[in-house]
């Protein structure tokens, strides 16, 4: 099975100028907890998680910055010819629990450890997956 097959393509983004309580919003209304970065050609250059939110922002007592300021910036991502199992195994080595998918330059959905184990194949995955990110002193993502 392919990520195109599995992954969520109706994606939001945002770009660098956005502010946080906008991503926010996105996240809330969406009920998602990433939400890729963008140029204004749809271009990926970050991502901000709800945690980058939280540890970037609001616990350093700044909550009125913009994306820009506290995105992550190193994009772990696949396309969507990747296979599921592949993208399973780079989530778990790089203790992420979301992937972009990017074609194109574009951003054009996202793989969750969710859309895993949605499909009855990967649930087993999923669960190691997330065995994988979870472990003690590995640093939770």
């Amino acid at each position: 099975m392919k990520v195109r097959d599995i992954m969520t393509s109706d994606v939001s983004y945002v770009t660098v100028n956005a502010d946080i309580t906008q991503v926010a919003d996105i996240m809330k209304s969406l009920d998602v907890g990433i939400v890729p970065v963008c140029d204004e050609n749809k271009n990926p250059i970050g991502v901000i998680t709800d945690r980058d939110i939280v540890l970037r922002s609001i616990s350093d007592n700044n909550p009125n910055q913009h994306v820009g300021n506290i995105m992550s910036r190193d994009i772990i991502s696949v396309n969507s010819d990747t296979d599921a199992h592949e993208a399973a195994a780079l989530m778990a080595q790089n203790q992420i629990r979301r992937l972009p998918v990017i074609e194109n330059n574009k951003i054009v959905g996202i793989l969750s450890l969710g859309d895993l184990a949605n499909v009855n194949i990967h649930v087993n995955e999923a669960g190691e997956t997330l065995s994988s990110i979870s472990k003690p002193g590995s640093g939770m993502k």
